[in-house]
């Protein structure tokens, strides 16, 4: 009997559960406002720790919490460049060592095979 009630039913793509008497996680509402005057609400858990910024729904800018401040800016490393990480390994003498064997091969034609 159970089969036939179910036939035809497109079994996973609906559910059959209703929200009567279940007790929803306690939530909390948190406005933002974008710089350039949207404001929306967002939804949270009410554990959760709320963010400062939050990516506006509207034209994607950083929005700011309405009754929040903005946040400090992390100091970070400067990129490392390439050279930075060459100098990491050698001394500019070592450079400068490998730069005239590279130019004595060149400019006597031969070609060194590894």
């Amino acid at each position: 009997m159970a089969e036939r009630a179910l036939r035809g039913t497109r079994l996973g793509a609906t559910s059959y559960e209703n929200d009567r008497n279940t007790d929803l996680a306690p939530r909390q509402e948190v406005d933002y406002t974008c710089g350039k005057g949207h404001r929306f609400t967002v939804t949270l858990a009410a554990e959760a720790e709320v963010p400062m910024t939050w990516e506006c729904r509207s034209c994607g800018a950083t929005a700011l919490r309405v009754d929040g401040e903005l946040p400090q800016a992390k100091k970070g490393k400067p990129p490392r460049t390439h050279w930075d990480m060459l100098m990491e390994r050698r001394t500019l003498e070592d450079l400068e060592e490998v730069l005239a064997e590279r130019l004595e091969i060149l400019r006597s034609g031969r070609r060194r095979t590894a």
